[in-house]
């Protein structure tokens, strides 16, 4: 990667004195942003108070959760790409629909790099205070600088050349007014949302593979309106299989003129194993028990049949297990 790309891995630049995005580039003040915008809270009758548990098992309330901004990135860059999405969000599935792929790429990106900012800021205290170095894989930060640069694109021009290097669904709900919530798996770098009459599932960085693996499935259900029920599968299917995605995501990246150029390496490279671990129904269930709970679905009565863990799909689709 070229060094004139702000890359804050390298220093640990995560200590809320430069901009989360751009780091020193632009010379304008620097300001706090809540994490999950005000728009969000104030469509989802959020009072910020409620709480989140990070990786370092702290509880945080919403609004509690901020990262330092250049003030011209965020009234030129930041703040219209906020708006574009609260106004498609107010307008239910029939606006988000409609939405470029790479808007919610670039929203969902930014909401997840700024809580691994947060998380990142946390681990560098405990490094002062315990003198044992950061505790990370280089392999999980190699993917957190990936998103970070990709997610530059908020306010640089970014060429993602012949390929997505996300996975997105879309889908409508059957229930008009679902309470907003979302799940976040930062390891994975997955994420769903639930508001409205609409649901969102994202995977930020598998070239679009997590897609194809559940293509049956997304056939199966393609314009149709999900149960509630329906829809917490389908994210508990995309976070399970995305824990099995076993590649490390490689990209070329070449900055040119301005234009920050993006090509993915080839996810198979040199090894015959398969993009994906063994299926295990068992797993599965356990990672869809808990995505059911408001329903009280056990474990027992999940995978009751070992074979056929139970669906709300018919048929269940569900990929081959081993």
């Amino acid at each position: 990667m070229n060094s004139s790309i702000y890359q804050p891995f390298k220093n640990f630049d995560f200590k809320y004195k430069n901009c989360f995005l751009s780091g020193d580039t632009l010379k304008t003040p620097i300001t706090e942003i809540n994490v999950l915008p005000d728009w969000l809270l104030a469509l989802a009758n959020f009072t910020g108070q409620e709480q989140i548990k990070l990786l370092d098992e702290s509880v945080r309330s919403y609004n509690t959760l901020k990262v330092p901004v250049n003030t011209e990135l965020l009234t030129q860059f930041v703040e219209p790409l906020e708006e574009k999405i609260a106004k498609a969000f107010e307008g239910g599935y029939a606006e988000v629909s409609k939405l470029d792929e790479l808007d919610l790429f670039k929203w969902v990106g930014k909401f997840m790099y700024s809580l691994i900012y947060i998380e990142m800021n946390a681990a560098i205290k405990l490094q002062q205070l315990s003198s044992d170095g950061v505790n990370m894989s280089q392999g999980l930060m190699h993917k957190f600088g990936n998103l970070h640069t990709m997610i530059q694109s908020i306010y640089l021009n970014v060429d993602f050349e012949d390929f997505e290097p996300w996975s997105i669904v879309v889908v409508p709900l059957a229930d008009q007014d679902h309470y907003f919530s979302f799940r976040d798996e930062i390891n994975t770098m997955t994420f769903s949302l639930k508001l409205k009459d609409f649901g969102i599932i994202v995977c930020l960085q598998d070239n679009g593979t997590n897609k194809r693996f559940h293509k049956e499935i997304l056939d199966q259900i393609a314009g149709k309106a999900l149960l509630e029920q329906q829809f917490e599968e389908l994210c508990a299917r995309f976070f399970y299989s995305a824990y099995l995605f076993n590649r490390l995501p490689e990209y070329t990246i070449l900055p040119v003129e301005g234009t920050i150029y993006i090509s993915p390496m080839p996810l198979k490279g040199a090894s015959s194993k398969p993009l994906f671990d063994n299926w295990q129904h068992k797993t599965y269930a356990q990672v869809l028990e808990n995505f059911w709970k408001p329903w009280g679905h056990t474990l027992f009565e999940i995978i009751k049949d070992p074979l056929a863990p139970i669906s709300y799909f018919d048929p269940p689709a569900l990929p081959q297990a081993y």
